[in-house]
């Protein structure tokens, strides 16, 4: 099986593009993702066709789970529907399980350097997230972890985050913490755990416990779950460079409340893979 290496801001993922979802898609991941033993990835993602939309994605992480969404995929997505014709145009729509996502594509002609995603608007209701905290108000909370309690806002962006605010985002033992918040009964899918340090009203420093990964150099809709978080707290402007690992996201969650996303997408290497034993 053709496969692409692609990244966004070291995100990276295995891309496949096939007419129909193979048997037992979570085996793969966890096969091609393994980064001693497969190609190495955060995730394998399955580039398909869609009667809803310009192309559908479907995303497993590294652990064999699916995902809702991921940010930083559905930039890789675009850039590798376009450069590949499966779309001619710079203005397309993904399909998600979370929904139809609109992104745009920068560069010069035939190739995709930078894209802007819709995110849509942030969902905020503990039902919906989901999150085990009273309806109503403001979606934060208080959890363990690592011997000792965290506040957190809780935001979904199609999948769920739990974000942290911390003094040192450089010094907060990340593993240690996201790892027991990611598994918290509070939180009944599982949760992805951003930790925001915030250097001004537009900028801030993140790092990011990915459900189904582990700290990964970068994740789109985590980003976008800080801005959300730190505007809803009073810690954040709405337009905001965030740092993390890998680069820089602009994340602006703008009047209409819908959240924009810009940043790159880069092709590592092709290959060829066999099915595992």
């Amino acid at each position: 099986m053709k496969f692409v290496k692609m990244h966004g801001l070291g995100n990276d993922f295995v891309v496949v593009e096939v007419h129909a979802l193979p048997v037992d898609p979570g085996a793969l991941a966890r096969n091609w993702c393994d980064r001693h033993f497969g190609i190495g990835a955060d995730g394998l993602v399955f580039v398909l066709p869609s009667d809803r939309a310009d192309v559908q994605m479907r995303i497993f992480n590294a652990d064999g789970s699916e995902a809702e969404q991921c940010g930083n995929a559905v930039r890789c997505v675009g850039k590798y529907a376009f450069e590949r014709g499966l779309v001619r145009r710079r203005d397309l729509v993904v399909e998600t399980l979370a929904g139809l996502q609109r992104i745009v594509l920068g560069g010069n002609g035939s190739r995709v350097e930078e894209v802007t995603v819709d995110m849509g608007e942030p969902i905020l209701e503990p039902g919906r997230i989901p999150v085990a905290l009273a309806e109503g108000g403001t979606p934060s909370g208080r959890v363990e972890a690592a011997g000792r309690e965290w506040a957190f806002t809780a935001v979904s962006m199609g999948n769920p985050h739990a974000v942290i605010f911390v003094d040192d985002v450089e010094g907060t033992d990340v593993r240690g913490v996201g790892s027991e918040v990611e598994t918290n009964p509070l939180f009944p899918n599982r949760v992805n755990v951003e930790f925001v340090e915030t250097l001004g009203p537009g900028e801030i420093r993140l790092r990011v416990w990915e459900r189904g990964c582990g700290e990964t150099l970068a994740c789109g809709t985590g980003a976008c779950a800080a801005v959300v978080a730190g505007v809803l707290e009073g810690r954040s402007g709405r337009k905001v460079q965030v740092h993390l690992p890998g680069g820089t996201l602009k994340i602006e969650w703008a009047e209409d409340g819908r959240v924009y996303m810009t940043g790159p997408a880069v092709e590592v290497f092709r290959g060829e893979i066999g099915q595992p034993d």
